[in-house]
């Protein structure tokens, strides 16, 4: 299972390095992700959230 964002979906992203000529290779943006555990349905779970979940508070570390 891949790292995402257990909130907001937020994952790591795809795209290209582009040097002066215009070469292009494939790279990727990584979502800052961090490992918390949070209450789902009453219980603590251990989950991926990224970190703008956690400072905008739209979860709450138990």
């Amino acid at each position: 299972m891949a790292k995402e964002c257990f909130v907001t979906g937020r994952k790591a992203r795809a795209g290209n390095h582009r040097s002066h000529a215009l070469n292009a290779n494939k790279r990727r943006w990584n979502a800052n992700l961090q490992k918390v555990r949070i209450l789902v349905d009453g219980k603590p779970k251990r989950v991926w959230v990224s970190a703008r979940a956690l400072k905008s508070g739209k979860v709450t570390r138990v």
